[in-house]
């Protein structure tokens, strides 16, 4: 099997791009999170946070009813557009263009949802992060994967992966059946686990941060945060899986010499954002758990 490229400092930093001294909100980007349902609402609030912690200028979060005011309480930055259903979505209706999407963290399958997915993928031209149900919902109704734009960027668990792909017996026929399916699609797949790996075309990256505590719930959920923030900073969809996967695992990396592994959580990601891009600017060394 040929060789990953493995996603060091090195990979972070060339990809990296600092912060102009003039710049302003409007030319941060501005990220639209799709999702939520009765019951998952915390998935779409950890993602959105995520995003705003990652330097996005704007960020909106799109959900159901029923997370109105959760997510105006917990993340007080983040604007908020609702469906008018009130348990889970069912017109993803918006009258902006955002620089970036993300669809996913706690949509829930409903057939409502389902049908509102499909309307949706079939307006979008520009690439989107698809995660969680969304990919549940892609590997239902497969024939919809042709409708995803060029570049967009999948970020599925294990058993996720399966479903999209089928099952594999090692290592080897995984990521031969991932970059068989990232072409044919012309897609970018996020195997999430330990460690995470990329899929672009020919390419095969290997993630070299994180440990074990991100195995959390809503550690994807970030991730997913993570890489539409970057994505609406213009950076490409390839260079914003490689540094969003670097980030978010080097936040585990700085924390658990603190916080143990035990006591980490997904908000635990977040609040090691601002540490995790001060190590990647400064080209400091990464300690080592």
């Amino acid at each position: 099997m040929r060789l990953p490229i493995y996603i060091d400092q090195f990979e972070a930093r060339k990809r990296y791009k600092d912060i102009l001294h003039d710049t302003h909100k409007g030319l941060q980007g501005h990220a639209l999170l799709i999702g939520g349902s009765y019951g998952k609402i915390g998935a779409i609030t950890l993602a959105s946070r995520a995003a705003l912690r990652t330097g996005c200028g704007l960020v909106t979060a799109f959900v159901p009813k029923c997370g109105y005011e959760i997510i105006q309480i917990s993340n007080p930055e983040v604007m908020v557009l609702t469906d008018v259903n009130k348990k889970y979505l069912s017109d993803m209706h918006y009258d902006f263009q955002p620089n970036a999407i993300a669809i996913g963290p706690g949509l829930g399958q409903a057939l409502e949802t389902q049908k509102a997915f499909y309307d949706f993928l079939v307006k979008q031209k520009s690439p989107l992060v698809v995660d969680a149900d969304a990919i549940n919902i892609l590997a239902q109704n497969p024939e919809w994967l042709t409708l995803l734009p060029r570049q967009s960027i999948l970020t599925p668990h294990p058993k996720e992966l399966e479903r999209l792909i089928g099952s594999w017996c090692n290592q080897e026929e995984k990521v031969t059946k991932a970059r068989a399916f990232a072409q044919r699609y012309q897609i970018i797949l996020v195997l999430k686990g330990g460690p995470t790996q990329v899929v672009f075309g020919q390419e095969f990256y290997e993630n070299t941060t994180g440990n074990q505590a991100l195995a959390t719930a809503g550690s994807g959920d970030v991730l997913t945060g993570i890489i539409a923030s970057l994505l609406a900073q213009s950076y490409s969809p390839i260079d914003a899986a490689i540094l969003g996967v670097f980030i978010h695992g080097l936040t585990a990396d700085l924390a658990v010499p603190k916080t143990g592994y035990e006591s980490f959580i997904a908000s635990t990601i977040i609040k090691y954002l601002g540490k995790a891009f001060l190590f990647i600017a400064n080209e400091t060394g990464i300690p080592k758990t």
